[in-house]
């Protein structure tokens, strides 16, 4: 991160979980929702040419890096009024742009069924809509879905040895396995070593089966009409082209693109390529 571009960092208290959120440059609002085992952090290579157009807000989703970690509220549905919260009714945005990388996807999607008239553009990176009529964990190849929705165990296990687990998926989820750095591996940690992370990020999977119900009732009363850009990467364990045949399930203006030489992580693999991305699918509209 440049040393010139900076990150002024909040609190949002809510009803039931203190929200933490940064906040950078001007311009259109522009919402930036992370994944697991990340935080706002995952954005910060690509912040800082968003944020020369962009007022860019990037939450600590609820249980995740320095937001509180409340024991319920997993569901997407809750974790997206908790950023509409913030967005809309203490920062007073009505309208915004929004991306959502992994669990950022589904709940960038639930905030926007809840509120299509304030998404102008809706970019999904490199994750699927849960009950889309797809197979959300790939057949069982993405195993630690079923791990993480199993209740106490994987607490019990993490336990002391969150370091050994978290840096299995930064390098193996990753097409170059160094892609994150030490620096930015110890960044995550410092978070995620805290009493009740895992338990929080356990919990996002944990939901799953609620996620994929809701949407199902969903997707049959309604079709996203703005427009939408779905991400993949195209290598390791990216999803290719799995998250344009998802939106394509649930929205009726979807554009795919296929990201080369990255993994799932491409807010960190490739950040200029998503940079760009997202400043030309943004721009059209801005």
């Amino acid at each position: 991160m440049s040393k010139e571009f900076k990150v002024e960092h909040h609190y949002a208290e809510l009803d039931d979980v203190l929200l933490h959120y940064v906040t950078a440059g001007s311009g259109p609002p522009l919402v930036l929702i992370h994944g697991w085992p990340q935080t706002w952090f995952e954005w910060r290579r690509i912040m800082p040419a968003l944020a020369e157009r962009y007022t860019v807000i990037a939450p600590d989703m609820r249980g995740l890096g320095d937001s509180s970690r409340p024991l319920t509220g997993y569901d997407k549905q809750t974790v997206a009024r908790d950023i509409w919260k913030v967005v809309n009714g203490k920062l007073g945005h009505d309208r915004f742009f929004l991306a959502g990388h992994d669990w950022g996807g589904p709940t960038a999607y639930a905030l926007t069924t809840q509120h299509p008239e304030a998404v102008r553009r809706l970019a999904i990176v490199d994750v699927v809509i849960p009950g889309d009529g797809g197979d959300f964990s790939q057949g069982g190849r993405r195993w630690h879905h079923q791990f993480h929705m199993t209740p106490d165990l994987p607490e019990a296990l993490m336990q002391g040895r969150e370091d050994v687990y978290l840096r299995w998926f930064y390098r193996e989820f990753s097409y170059l396995p160094t892609a994150i750095g030490e620096d930015e591996i110890k960044e995550y940690l410092r978070t995620y070593r805290q009493p009740g992370a895992m338990r929080a990020g356990f919990s996002y999977y944990r939901a799953l089966p609620q996620d994929a119900a809701t949407n199902r009732e969903i997707i049959v009363r309604m079709k996203l009409e703005m427009p939408v850009l779905a991400i993949g990467g195209a290598k390791s364990r990216g999803r290719g082209t799995e998250p344009e045949e998802s939106l394509k399930r649930v929205a009726t203006n979807v554009r795919g693109v296929v990201v080369p030489e990255c993994g799932h992580f491409i807010p960190e693999e490739q950040p200029e390529i998503l940079a760009r991305l997202l400043l030309d699918f943004f721009v059209e509209e801005a």
